[in-house]
């Protein structure tokens, strides 16, 4: 299980309005919710046409670099 370390911002009222991590811990919430992602996108087009290796890792990063662009 990942430990993540928390900082909490509290507001005036001392009520937490906001957490701080780590860029690593991040990166791997990122990592993990993007490996979650892909693997109910293969689940999901199980039926369908297949992409080669190249095709599919094209794709990926299409739809990656379009994801940080919005």
């Amino acid at each position: 299980m990942l430990e993540i370390t928390k900082n909490y911002v509290m507001d005036e009222n001392q009520q937490p309005i906001a957490v701080q991590i780590p860029i690593a811990d991040f990166e791997k919430i990122e990592e993990i919710l993007e490996n979650y992602g892909l693997v109910q996108l293969m689940e999901e087009s199980k039926d369908e046409e297949r992409l080669s290796k190249d095709e599919a890792w094209k794709y990926y990063q299409y739809l990656k670099n379009k994801n940080v662009e919005s």
